[in-house]
């Protein structure tokens, strides 16, 4: 009996860290960038880490999928020599109980393309895996058949620039709102430039700027937060009036499925 018990307590722990769904749950009251965000309620958006060098400096964002897995952007270059810190909110706090991590391996796609800024993804081998608690847990993945259509409200977070000409990266991690385009949409900002790995959201009055990269862009689909964009490139001011774009994660799903089954 003892022994069921245990195995029906390992069960539990696993639900009550399941993909997508925050202990702490996340407040948006506005579908107002993270130019013209909010503060994000601490710890709401688990799977939300920091990528940092080896002075503490924040330079990309990203997310992580299960124990040993993070996605980022292909563009931030990260390194074996990196950290990955999970369970952030504040910064400028040694008071957080924060997990800082070592990255193991770390895997750029390889038709990643720094001109077109086509399959801009990268995932981060952890070197252990990471602890789940209420402030550190996974975010869903988007299915290769999922649809999130155009207009469908989501949200991005990063501690990313809040003015493009900011001298520096806010402390507490920010949250903003915004509508996914579809790309025909997206088109009439961006034109040829926009392909079929990549998504677009905003353009309404909030948008990603530098520092979020490689940060997560969620929708909720059947209740769980799921990772549909990886912030990407976008207006070199961070202007609300025209979209982000993120790499499409549906677009990505099977090299990611593939990446990790091998590794």
């Amino acid at each position: 009996m003892a022994f069921l018990w245990i195995l029906s307590c390992l069960a539990f722990a696993s639900a009550a860290y399941g993909c997508g769904i925050p202990a702490i749950t996340p407040v948006i009251s506005g579908y107002s960038r993270i130019v013209n965000g909010e503060e994000a309620v601490p710890h709401s958006w688990p799977w939300q880490v920091s990528l940092q060098d080896y002075t503490g400096f924040h330079f990309c964002g990203g997310s992580l999928i299960n124990e040993w897995w993070v996605v980022t952007a292909a563009h931030c270059n990260v390194r074996t020599s990196h950290r990955v810190i999970l369970g952030e909110h504040d910064r400028s706090s040694n008071a957080e109980s924060i997990q800082t991590m070592s990255v193991g391996k770390v895997f750029k796609h390889p038709q990643y393309n720094g001109f077109t800024i086509n399959n801009d993804i990268l995932l981060i081998k952890l070197a252990t895996p990471a602890q789940m608690n209420p402030r550190v847990s996974p975010v869903c993945v988007a299915a290769t058949s999922d649809n999130f259509p155009g207009g469908m409200k989501c949200v991005t977070s990063g501690w990313g620039l809040t003015k493009h000409n900011a001298p520096d990266t806010p402390a507490k991690l920010q949250q903003a709102s915004l509508p996914l385009l579809t790309n025909d949409d997206c088109k009439r900002f961006w034109g040829s430039q926009i392909s079929d790995v990549m998504i677009c959201a905003g353009a309404s009055g909030a948008s990603s700027c530098m520092g979020d990269s490689g940060g997560p862009l969620v929708c909720q689909k059947s209740g769980a937060w799921t990772l549909v964009g990886i912030v990407s490139w976008g207006s070199g001011t961070c202007t609300t009036s025209m979209p982000g774009v993120y790499a499409r994660v549906t677009k990505l799903r099977s090299w990611m499925d593939q990446t990790i089954a091998a590794n």
